[in-house]
């Protein structure tokens, strides 16, 4: 038996109360699955049926939803299970659930229904549940076979850390999401063991059909952090963040200091083939997912820091060649003085590249959701360099084509974030349009891009 299934949770919400049948089930498993503890959400009145050393009932009424946020809250394990409550799926399984968490490989594990060559009952889906994978995956990132599945198991911390808000069975959904969206580590595994049921009922399908919709195609006004929504859909657009990061890398020595490395984007473009790659972050969810991201990648070193506080003395001993911002200088109220740390920073000769939004006429809604003081001009950007020490080697437009894009959505329309369906049409398109950029200079873009010798 997987030693961590003593120190493990499981879930077990009822969108009804239990049948008799469902009540033996949900007791057996208690006393038998070797796990922690079994919590089984009820809506309703406490039924006096289930019962056992190692049972708790939470009577949470108000959806699935509000069932599994207050659940999970109140679990106590390192690991916890999300179990649908149907007997077709076996406690056996759960040893191969958690073994990836007990290992240190992943943070979440899903079962898969579409088993193996030993799964008992092969479970096949239905077009509408493949449509919702295949949904899912583009979204996400992930490469899930059954995204639905109705056993999951987490790490016990990275789940009571998520802000769950869906309240009704669109939960699993946003789930999936919000585990995708911090780079939490995913794995799958078949269900060798379970009989599982053959089809999602369908109510629980639309609702999460609804989820990912709204995370698709509109803000996501639950999250807490307003301008993530803005930089997790520019990370969906590989296309278009390749481009930028060969853009920069050219201009980048062996030790390099990224200010502002928000969600590694970036970070992750830049970062082979070089010795060191300081990720200086101000926001610490984000230092976090930085941390997920590069957790087997040494020469990666986030470091939780603001430019106005930063310690950049600290930061001499390790001689840095190079200081990159990608879309950063513009959320700094005093950019010279910013510039004037870098400086200090560099060693001699060593280079600061910074690319800015450009075109003050620009600035707009998403301008405003992100933090942007201003949008700069050639001349605003270049003054700021030189009158802090720095020779101006290049400056250049980039981006021209992201112009009617960023006025349409944050002037016209007061959109806070970019619709990530239309930044993977515009991301389709980028492949061109950057092989044009880089035959022809444009006049004027949506960006600027510096290269300054310190």
């Amino acid at each position: 038996m997987c030693s961590s299934m003593n120190e493990a949770s499981v879930v077990v919400p009822f969108a009804r109360p239990p049948t008799a049948n469902e009540v033996a089930w949900v007791n057996r498993l208690a006393q038998t699955a070797g796990v922690a503890e079994v919590l089984v959400a009820l809506p309703g009145e406490p039924d006096p049926t289930l019962k056992g050393e190692r049972l708790r009932t939470l009577n949470i009424d108000g959806g699935r939803g509000k069932q599994l946020r207050e659940a999970i809250a109140q679990t106590r394990a390192p690991q916890v299970i999300l179990q649908d409550p149907h007997p077709g799926y076996d406690p056996r399984d759960y040893p191969q659930l958690l073994a990836p968490l007990e290992a240190g490989q992943a943070d979440a594990v899903y079962g898969n229904r579409f088993g193996d060559s030993r799964a008992v009952g092969s479970y096949r889906g239905s077009f509408a549940g493949a449509g919702l994978r295949m949904l899912t995956n583009a979204i996400t990132n992930l490469d899930l076979s059954d995204p639905d599945s109705g056993v999951k198991a987490f790490s016990g911390d990275v789940l009571r850390g998520l802000n769950l808000a869906s309240p009704d069975q669109g939960v699993d959904a946003e789930l999936t999401f919000k585990i995708a969206a911090q780079f939490y580590r995913v794995f799958e595994v078949p269900l060798r063991y379970s009989r599982p049921p053959r089809r999602d009922p369908v109510t629980r399908m639309l609702a999460e059909a609804r989820t990912i919709l709204r995370y698709a195609a509109v803000n996501d006004a639950d999250d807490l952090h307003e301008g993530y929504n803005t930089l997790l859909r520019m990370d969906s657009a590989p296309r278009y963040n390749a481009w930028l990061g060969r853009r920069l890398r050219e201009h980048l020595g062996r030790r390099v200091l990224e200010v502002g490395a928000g969600i590694g984007t970036i970070t992750r473009q830049i970062e082979q083939d070089r010795d060191l790659v300081v990720a200086l972050e101000v926001d610490a969810f984000y230092v976090e997912k930085l941390k997920n991201l590069f957790r087997n990648r040494p020469h990666v070193k986030p470091i939780l820091s603001g430019v106005e506080t930063a310690d950049w003395d600290r930061l001499r001993p390790y001689k840095l060649d190079s200081v990159l911002l990608s879309n950063v200088l513009e959320h700094i109220q005093d950019d010279a003085a910013a510039v004037a740390n870098f400086k200090r920073v560099l060693q001699p000769g060593g280079r600061l590249v910074i690319l800015v939004p450009a075109l003050p006429q620009l600035f707009g809604t998403i301008d405003e959701a992100v933090g942007h003081f201003r949008r700069y001009t050639p001349e605003t950007l270049r003054a700021v360099l030189e009158n802090q020490g720095f020779t101006v080697e290049k400056l250049e437009w980039l981006n021209l084509m992201g112009v009617p894009g960023w006025f349409v959505n944050g002037r016209i329309f007061k959109r806070r974030a970019v619709p990530p369906l239309q930044l993977k049409l515009y991301d389709s398109v980028s492949p061109m349009l950057a092989s044009l950029e880089d035959k022809f200079q444009v006049p004027v873009g949506m960006s600027l891009l510096a290269v300054a010798r310190s």
